[in-house]
């Protein structure tokens, strides 16, 4: 492949992809390969390295289509590419089956999601969890001062009543190093987690503390797993659901006729 027009190729590819930056991060083939397979995704690696070289690059797989790759970026986005690595497609997959057009894109991105959120222990989360065990669990993006964040907090008993434990991670929507984040970092630092938050999210002052907290490892994972505000609601099968649900409308989608 002539290597000025894969330079010109990669660079059409990026700059359709919202302009980010990329940095070679983890290249991640299937464990069950063909030597074909091998030789299609290092010689995609091979022209990624050589043309863009900061590009994060997740994996690098098999696609359901013979002689097309699946690339998966850091943010949560998908590119396509033909076997010899000259032909990039930005966007997602869709299946035609019996019940519809399947985002194929969007299943990868949900089992990715799963597998770095449960990668993150619990005991960095602070979790409202329902006395009579779980029927089922989200994992919440947070942001003390957002408010939707804080209506769907209004709603956490009910929540914790429908059987829903509800764990949050903190995302400070402002980004790092802002009054946000030190409220956050503060509010996973007190003696009383979720009393701190709850009182928070009502308005309340946050008294300044220190630990060491995890709160810029959860804004990481949100760019990550693709978090662009808050409340982003993440189920356990990976599902993301931005923004409020009321209580009752997502125990419906959760927990159907056992919503009680």
């Amino acid at each position: 492949m002539n290597s000025s027009k894969g330079k010109r190729l990669i660079n059409t590819v990026a700059r359709s992809l919202l302009g980010l930056s990329f940095t070679i991060f983890l290249i991640s083939p299937l464990s069950a390969q063909t030597t074909a397979d091998e030789e299609a995704i290092a010689a995609i690696s091979a022209v990624i390295e050589a043309t863009q070289p900061n590009m994060i690059v997740e994996s690098i797989i098999p696609s359901p289509i013979d002689g097309l790759y699946e690339i998966t970026l850091q943010n949560a986005q998908m590119i396509y590419v033909s076997a010899d690595a000259r032909y990039f497609i930005p966007g997602d997959l869709y299946e035609a089956r019996p019940q519809g057009l399947v985002n194929l894109g969007e299943q990868r991105r949900n089992v990715v999601r799963a597998e770095k959120i449960a990668a993150v222990p619990e005991s960095e989360m602070i979790i409202f969890e329902p006395e009579g065990g779980r029927k089922a669990t989200i994992t919440v993006f947070t942001d003390v001062d957002c408010p939707y964040c804080r209506q769907l907090h209004g709603e956490i008993e009910q929540l914790n009543e429908f059987g829903i434990a509800v764990r949050y991670l903190g995302y400070p929507r402002t980004g790092l190093n802002t009054e946000t984040h030190q409220k956050m970092v503060a509010t996973w630092c007190a003696d009383d987690p979720k009393a701190m938050l709850t009182s928070a999210k009502r308005g309340g002052s946050v008294p300044e503390a220190d630990c060491d907290d995890p709160i810029a490892r959860h804004f990481q994972l949100g760019r990550e797993v693709g978090v662009t505000g808050t409340p982003a609601l993440v189920l356990e099968d990976g599902t993301i659901l931005p923004g409020y649900i009321p209580a009752e409308t997502l125990a419906m989608h959760l927990l159907g006729s056992d919503a009680q």
